[in-house]
């Protein structure tokens, strides 16, 4: 019964009213302090997510860094065929060289008398 006799409200009612009220309140209060650890977990996690995403662009790039090495690597004259290109001219000069060397010996022998042993 929530008015007494003389149309007033009872006192049961004005308690319970002053109850419900205390609790709604700290409800609300409880519900605004949940709110704002959602909001401090909200911002946790977005930290998180920034870090997250900035050590993949960090990856990326450095994924990157490494294919434009390789490009550049075989953009560049094969260093292989370069040595080898090297090592065929200096073959070469060598070759020259000894056949050099052996027409000289050819013409100083020709130009020498011939001496021929007396048998015994």
């Amino acid at each position: 019964m929530i008015f007494n006799n003389s149309g007033n409200l009872s006192q049961k009612a004005c308690v319970l009213g002053a109850a419900c009220l205390f609790f709604s309140t700290i409800s609300i209060a409880s519900d605004t302090q949940s709110l704002s650890q959602k909001a401090d977990a909200a911002r946790e996690q977005s930290r998180e997510l920034e870090i997250e995403q900035l050590q993949k662009a960090r990856d990326a790039a450095g994924e990157t860094q490494v294919r434009e090495t390789k490009i550049y690597k075989k953009m560049q004259p094969n260093d292989w065929e370069a040595e080898q290109r090297i090592k065929a001219e200096k073959q070469f000069i060598e070759r020259e060289s000894r056949e050099e060397k052996y027409l000289r010996e050819a013409r100083e022998a020709a130009s020498k008398e011939r001496k021929i042993p007396k048998p015994i």
